[in-house]
């Protein structure tokens, strides 16, 4: 579907220097990837998807909790980035100072190329340790449920942030510093309603900042950004990509 872009976002965008661009599960779902309450299929029906992300929960129950996370898990890494992660890697390289920063725990913004990035909420495809917080990659799969931790022997969970816990306190102060240098900032494809995250929106407006809503839905923040774009990420991010991206000489010509 062709998107107008406004001419306004377009001069703002070729002259901004530091760009921030806050993402949600509307950029996963791309990837066939279901929301937190969308997963609840098969087994998991009867489960109350909350009630399995907690510590509380895991500590009375940590196979059933590790089970439910190596479902999704697997869902995630099955997934290939869509055309809205590989246009946030081109933004990257056409801006002089760029942040994603991101609600989404499947990794697939930094599978598709992205480094200039804070995941928020964490990273599904990374475990720590209960007790000692020990990051762990690697882990046997076969072996015991959930695995032991290879520093202290405490058990590993996912490296996610879950419901009563705060999240990272250095990324989100990065995530705040960036927010209120930024010139532009987008929100794509979230909900605008998850708290810290949703107030970067707020901070970049008041900061000065050019906010941009990218969403098919309207949200609380639909009202108060200066631009609402009313599509699909992957509808839009591609065609704002080529207007940082250096031209060929075929397409000079």
């Amino acid at each position: 579907m062709d998107i107008e872009i406004p001419s306004e976002l377009i001069r703002r965008l070729q002259k901004a220097e530091h760009v921030v661009v806050l993402t949600g599960a509307g950029v996963s779902a791309e990837s066939g990837i279901p929301t937190f309450q969308e997963a609840r299929t098969g087994v998991w029906a009867a489960y109350d998807p909350a009630e399995l992300a907690t510590p509380q929960a895991f500590l009375r129950n940590p196979r059933l909790v590790w089970d439910w996370y190596a479902e999704r898990r697997q869902e995630m890494e099955a997934a290939q980035p869509g055309p809205s992660h590989y246009a946030l890697v081109d933004l990257e390289q056409g801006i002089p100072h760029f942040l994603l920063i991101t609600q989404n725990i499947d990794g697939l913004h930094w599978r598709a190329g992205s480094r200039e990035l804070l995941e928020l909420h964490g990273n599904i495809g990374r475990c720590r340790c209960f007790d000692c917080g020990t990051y762990a990659f690697g882990w046997d799969e076969e072996g015991a449920k959930p695995p032991s931790c290879a520093h202290c022997g405490g058990l590993l969970r996912p490296d996610v942030v879950w419901f009563g816990e705060g999240l990272p306190g250095q990324q989100l102060r990065a995530a705040y510093r960036a927010t209120e240098q930024a010139h532009l900032f987008f929100s794509v494809g979230t909900s605008a309603g998850v708290q810290p995250a949703a107030s970067l929106p707020l901070i970049a407006r008041r900061s000065g900042a050019y906010v941009v809503e990218i969403n098919p839905h309207e949200t609380a923040l639909s009202l108060m950004a200066d631009c609402w774009l009313r599509a699909t990420p992957g509808a839009v991010l591609p065609v704002l990509a080529r207007w940082v991206m250096p031209q060929t000489e075929e397409e000079d010509a």
